[in-house]
């Protein structure tokens, strides 16, 4: 019975949030205890995310957390999992499940690319949202927006993360670019939003 009003729980959240890939319920042990949509979970080869970093940090804050984008086991679609600690009515301090959410980034592509960002009359414009971690979460431009990039080396993201704003020239694929960067707080971790513009 209470796997099946969890799924019921999983089923609603995801029909009324179509940002949300997947939808798990998590034992204490990080053992999956229901995964929906069911076929993702019949594809999946991962049945205790206890080594994720999101489980690590709702287990270790008892706060939700979200984790830096990966790719999904069961959709290999890039994804961040939000989780969400489930506490004891007894002390409100144990747990004693975790729900967590695989956050799709379709919509935070959509959203950038709306924008309409192609060229300006000083060069190329861009603009990238980038997980704590260095890795694209979202990129404005349509045909780099599924292309796996990670921004660790830059100045700006350096500086992002570290909860500054302002501007910097960076290189990027042997161009220079003029970066404005600005901190994203995301639960536990910062994020990053880079406006590139080309210098060449």
């Amino acid at each position: 019975m209470q796997i099946f009003k969890r799924g019921l729980i999983a089923q609603h959240v995801l029909s009324t949030y179509e940002d949300f890939q997947i939808i798990i319920f998590i034992m204490p042990n990080g053992d999956i205890y229901l995964e929906e949509p069911y076929p993702k979970q019949a594809m999946s080869t991962v049945t205790n995310p206890g080594f994720r970093d999101y489980f690590k940090g709702v287990t270790d804050t008892n706060e939700n957390y979200i984790g830096n984008p990966s790719q999904s086991v069961s959709s290999g679609q890039l994804q961040s999992v939000i989780a969400v600690p489930v506490l004891s009515l007894e002390d409100n301090s144990t747990i004693v499940g975790i729900w967590a959410g695989g956050l799709d980034f379709e919509t935070l592509n959509e959203e950038l690319q709306s924008i309409n960002l192609t060229s300006s009359s000083d060069g190329f414009t861009r603009v990238i949202y980038v997980g704590h971690n260095g890795q694209k979460i979202a990129d404005s431009d349509v045909n780099k927006s599924t292309i796996p990039e990670s921004f660790t080396n830059l100045t700006s993201f350096k500086k992002a993360i570290k909860g500054q704003s302002g501007s910097a020239t960076d290189i990027l694929n042997g161009t220079e670019m003029l970066v404005t960067y600005y901190p994203v707080n995301a639960f536990h971790n910062t994020w990053a939003v880079l406006l590139m513009q080309s210098q060449q």
